[in-house]
């Protein structure tokens, strides 16, 4: 997988991160990264911005790292949490990538993903979370509905965020272990994750808007979640 970026690249050269290759554009000239390259022992390639254009579709500066493909936990490592975040079909990996900070901020470990019709961990996802990943387990199932049931098998209460036949978030108690859902950027959660959900919920809209950014919501659902858990 290549990643790209100074502030990305700086964090996985620090942390002894595997790196493949390092790939630097012509006069790339920070010393801190190229002290770190040369105390990592790594193999450099020099190119053009052209070249390095024509590899990311991003904004790189100058530096793009070939690093080994994101390693996913599996969904047992989530069971003794306390709070857990599933996505059901994300598909814009600056939203993915923002709902993962959001959690390691907020002392959540574990996000469950979908293989199929879900961005995965990727370049862009990667420059979004800088410095977060390696606190999260990144859970890909098969099947959303699978991994909701295993979730109540093992003592989860699970919140799915909806427009429809939902109730206001702050009106909920979330006591006990917690499963919340944050739907699709156009299409919210799936029917289907919809009648798997003990409690549907939804944050009050009070402009023209009628509904927010995915990871604005995950934001304020989950730091809802934690503020009523501290209080009772």
């Amino acid at each position: 997988m290549l990643v790209f970026g100074r502030n990305v690249a700086r964090d996985l050269l620090k942390n002894g991160k595997p790196i493949k290759k390092v790939i630097l554009q012509e006069g790339f000239n920070e010393k801190d990264i190229f002290d770190l390259i040369e105390k990592n022992n790594l193999k450099v390639e020099i190119k053009s911005k052209k070249e390095i254009d024509n590899l990311i579709d991003g904004v790189h500066q100058g530096i793009i790292l070939s690093i080994p493909d994101y390693q996913y936990s599996n969904i047992e490592s989530s069971y003794g949490d306390e709070i857990v975040v599933l996505l059901d079909h994300i598909e814009d990996p600056h939203n993915f990538g923002a709902i993962i900070r959001t959690c390691e901020a907020a002392g959540i470990k574990s996000i469950i993903i979908p293989k199929d019709r879900q961005v995965q961990i990727n370049s862009t996802v990667m420059k979004t979370s800088v410095g977060t990943l390696d606190n999260m387990n990144i859970i890909s199932v098969s099947n959303l509905g699978y991994a909701i049931d295993k979730l109540k098998e093992h003592g989860f209460w699970v919140y799915g965020t909806a427009l429809e036949n939902s109730v206001d978030y702050r009106d909920v108690d979330y006591d006990g272990k917690v499963a919340i859902i944050i739907g699709n950027e156009g299409s919210g959660i799936s029917n289907i994750v919809s009648k798997k959900c003990d409690y549907l919920i939804k944050i009050p809209m009070y402009g023209k808007t009628n509904s927010l950014n995915a990871s604005v919501a995950a934001g304020v659902v989950i730091y809802e979640v934690i503020r009523n858990r501290k209080r009772s």
